[in-house]
């Protein structure tokens, strides 16, 4: 069945007039965004004009459309049209499937498996001694969560991406591809130690610096070779076969703190976000009343120069001397910011107590900020 038929099948059903043509890739993107603005529901169509354009493939830089000229679809039929093109759709991808290679097919089975669990609202899951075996998912691997930030019509192939990553790692991978845009990256463990000989006499460093180094690595290469800006999850080394489906819960938690408390960083490191994860848990009102309490309506104390300041203040332990230097300031006009701020909200950041409060109201003063 081809789309033609789909469209003719249509057609008699709901009585109106269709058409399949194409669409450049970035007049569906402009039409998606403005759908999303409207907060409208629909995933696989949007308006233009008075017509109604659903997704039926990407064609090269262009988008396979079905056109409904001057439709006045109710929400239901509009939806109905959405399932049948998804119908046809996974049927395509079922008959794709047989030319799949003997790696992407078991990535594919691990997929299936891990999207039946999150339907089912599971917290907890092992993976089915066949699907871990066949997998080698017994031995120790170090997960990465990967998500694209790219268009959702982009192609992204399976193959070009693991050949990739396994340059990079300079060793063999396992990749499964979950939801849209999201990849779960399996790197063996010995990535851990391998290159100790050539840091031997250097001082030893830790688990948690060589996964940040990778991190930083690989989301360079993948900005600058893949397909542009990426969001990237890392988590400790863990046994896949017992605990896979809890660590995507666990990065996929990792990425959504880091995007909310820190936009603009890319690289989320879960040891990293524990104050982040315990302050998301707070219910807003509490939120709102604690920034109260600890800025007193001192808000506009916190223009983007001080922000800036403090978070580098933080970040280096409150020491005065590196923080001047990371941002190439003298120290005394770094000890003016602080007075100023001191005078301004009655808060020394100098002082640990002080320092806290600052801390967690500005991490809080950002969320709430963009709400």
């Amino acid at each position: 069945m081809d789309w033609e038929r789909v469209k003719e099948r249509l057609e008699a059903v709901l009585q109106l007039p269709m058409q399949i043509g194409l669409l450049p890739e970035a007049d569906w993107q402009h039409l998606a965004e403005e759908q999303e603005e409207n907060r409208e529901s629909f995933s696989r169509s949007v308006m233009r004009g008075q017509d109604v354009l659903f997704y039926l493939s990407k064609e090269h830089k262009d988008i396979r459309i079905l056109q409904v000229f001057g439709a006045k679809l109710t929400a239901s039929e509009r939806k109905l049209v959405e399932m049948t093109v998804e119908s046809k759709q996974t049927q395509e991808k079922r008959q794709w499937g047989a030319f799949l290679s003997e790696d992407e097919r078991k990535a594919h089975q691990l997929r299936d498996w891990l999207l039946q669990q999150m339907e089912r609202g599971s917290t907890y899951a092992e993976l089915p001694d066949a699907l871990a075996s066949q997998s080698s998912l017994y031995s120790t691997k170090i997960p990465l969560l990967l998500y694209g930030d790219y268009s959702q019509n982009q192609s992204v192939s399976y193959a070009e991406l693991k050949k990739l990553l396994e340059s990079f790692f300079e060793s063999e991978i396992i990749l499964i591809p979950l939801l849209e845009k999201e990849w779960l990256i399996l790197a063996p463990e010995g990535l851990l130690t391998s290159g100790s000989e050539e840091r031997e006499g250097d001082e030893e460093e830790s688990v948690e610096q060589i996964l940040d180094a990778f991190g930083s690595g690989l989301y360079e290469m993948l900005a600058n070779e893949w397909v542009g800006e990426c969001h990237l999850a890392i988590d400790y080394p863990v046994k896949p076969a017992k605990s896979l489906y809890a660590t995507i819960l666990k990065l996929r938690e990792t990425i959504m703190l880091g995007r909310s408390f820190h936009v603009g960083s890319f690289i989320h490191l879960r040891w990293e976000l524990r104050l982040e994860k315990l302050l998301h848990l707070i219910e807003e009102e509490e939120k709102a009343e604690f920034l109260e309490q600890v800025l007193r309506g001192t808000d506009h104390a916190l223009d983007a120069e001080t922000v800036t300041t403090l978070e580098h203040f933080f970040t280096l332990d409150c020491n005065v001397s590196e923080t001047a230097k990371k941002l190439y300031i003298h120290r005394n006009t770094l000890l003016y910011r602080l007075d100023k701020f001191k005078n301004e909200t009655g808060l020394d950041v100098r002082t640990f107590n002080h320092a806290v409060l600052v801390r967690l109201a500005l991490l809080l003063y950002k969320v709430t900020k963009r709400k």
